[in-house]
C-alpha cells in the first residue's frame, strides 16, 4: 500500500509531521490507482460504490420482464439479450451472469418499480435513455413489438422517470408509421420548418454517442443506432417537405 509506504518515508525525513502528510498523500494515490484499475467502464456515475455486477443483473432483470409480458418466454428474444452480454462483457462473463438471468426467467417475480428505483440512484439520464432504446431492441427481436411488451416498457419508462416525449421519441424508432419520424424529432407535423430544423439539432445533441463515452462499446453503439434514428428522421422530414 502506498499509504504507509510513504507514512514511513515521510517519518524517517520529518518524524511525526512527515508520517501523517506521507500517509495521506498515500491514500491519495492508492484511490486514484484502484479507480483506474478497475477497467470496466460502467454506467454508474463516479460518485457511487456500486459494481459492474449489480448493473448487468438489474438490467438481465428489466430484461426477463419484457420477455415474459406478452406471456411466454421467446427464444428469439433471449438470444438477443445473451448475443447483447457477449458483446458487452465478453462470452466467459456472459455465460456465467447467464445462469443467474435463467433462474430469473423461470423462478424469480422481478420489481420493476424496485429495480428502477435502484438504477436512478447510480445512473444519468442519457444512460436510461440507452437502457430504454435496448429493452425496445429486445421486444423487437422478433420482428413485432406486441402491446403487451411496448406497455411493460412504458412502465418500465416512468420508473426510470423518462419523459413522454423521450419515451415516444424512442418508441418512434421501432414502430414505423405515418408520423414516426416526426415522434422521433419530438414535434408535431405541423412544426415549421425553423421548427423542424431546431428539433433536429436538439435531438442530435441528446442523442450523440459522446453523451454516454463512461459506458462500455456495446452501449456506445446503440446510442449510434439512436442518433441514426434522428439523422433519418430529419431526412425523411426534409425530403417529405421539399427542405435543403
Amino acid at each position: 500500500m502506498i499509504k504507509w509506504f510513504l507514512a514511513i518515508l515521510g517519518s524517517v525525513f520529518f518524524r511525526v509531521p512527515g508520517a501523517i502528510i506521507g500517509f495521506i498523500l498515500g491514500s491519495i494515490l492508492d484511490s486514484k490507482m484502484s479507480n483506474s484499475s478497475r477497467g470496466f467502464k460502467n454506467v454508474f456515475s463516479q460518485e457511487q460504490q456500486v459494481t459492474p455486477a449489480d448493473f448487468e443483473l438489474n438490467l438481465l432483470s428489466l430484461s426477463s420482464i419484457v420477455i415474459k409480458a406478452d406471456g411466454k418466454v421467446n427464444q428469439t428474444e433471449l438470444d438477443y439479450v445473451r448475443q447483447y452480454f457477449v458483446r458487452a462483457y465478453g462470452k466467459e462473463r456472459a455465460n456465467a451472469t447467464f445462469r443467474t438471468f435463467n433462474e430469473i426467467i423461470k423462478n424469480r417475480q422481478v420489481s420493476a418499480q424496485h429495480i428502477c428505483a435502484y438504477i436512478n440512484r447510480h445512473t444519468r439520464y442519457p444512460s436510461r435513455l440507452q437502457i430504454l432504446h435496448f429493452l425496445f431492441g429486445i421486444a423487437n427481436a422478433d420482428g413485432l413489438v406486441s402491446q403487451s411488451e411496448a406497455d411493460e416498457i412504458r412502465k418500465i419508462a416512468e420508473f426510470l422517470r423518462i419523459n413522454f416525449k423521450d419515451f415516444e421519441s424512442i418508441k418512434a424508432m421501432f414502430f414505423k408509421n405515418g408520423d414516426h419520424a416526426y415522434k422521433i424529432l419530438e414535434i408535431e407535423k405541423t412544426a415549421t420548418e425553423a421548427e423542424i430544423k431546431k428539433a433536429f439539432r436538439t435531438m442530435a445533441k441528446k442523442y450523440h454517442p459522446d453523451k454516454i463515452q463512461h459506458m462500455d462499446e456495446i452501449h456506445i453503439k446503440g446510442a449510434e443506432e439512436k442518433f441514426r434514428e434522428v439523422q433519418n428522421a430529419y431526412d425523411q422530414i426534409k425530403k417529405e417537405r421539399g427542405i435543403t
